[in-house]
């Protein structure tokens, strides 16, 4: 019995390095007076944090270093920029994909 025990602990544990390695959908939409997006959606390695999205923004959008970034997270709250996608998704992400609002002044919260 011990033995199908540790059977399935492995197989379960290969299962979810599987997955752990898989993207995962961002939707980035813009809220306020932030530029829209051409691109909205976008596969993200889930182990990234939420300041290289908002570097990935400032660049894409060509944000002046003075100029300030939000994020949020269904329109509600500001994650912290050390907070993992992958938390995230987890947590509020619907219809598979987690998404997330930019504005460059402050909207909600």
């Amino acid at each position: 019995m011990a033995d199908s025990e540790e059977t399935t602990s492995s197989t379960e544990t290969s299962t979810g390095s599987n997955t752990g390695k898989k993207k995962v959908d961002l939707l980035l939409k813009s809220a306020g007076d932030a530029p829209i997006l051409k691109k909205k959606k976008w596969s993200v390695d889930p182990d990234k944090k939420v300041g290289w999205i908002i570097d990935f923004l400032r660049r894409y959008l060509k944000c002046q270093p003075s100029e300030s970034l939000f994020i949020y997270v269904n329109q509600a709250f500001v994650p912290s920029a050390d907070q993992s996608i992958r938390n995230l998704y987890q947590c509020f992400a619907a219809d598979g994909k987690l998404v997330l609002y930019y504005c460059k002044t402050q909207a909600w919260g």
